[in-house]
């Protein structure tokens, strides 16, 4: 399959929209692991979850 410029033109045409879901669905997967699991890592602020 060969790459030409319509195939291009639509990457570039869905970019934006694919760059929102990304984004979308990455907060959702923190939303749903927990922030506690990833926030105990950020330096000074991951101090508030020790135990």
């Amino acid at each position: 399959m060969k790459l030409g410029k319509k195939h291009v033109e639509l990457a570039v045409k869905w970019t934006p929209t694919l760059m929102t879901y990304g984004a979308a669905s990455g907060l959702a997967a923190l939303w749903i692991i927990d922030w506690k699991t990833v926030l105990q890592h950020v330096p000074y602020y991951g101090g508030k979850f020790k135990e």
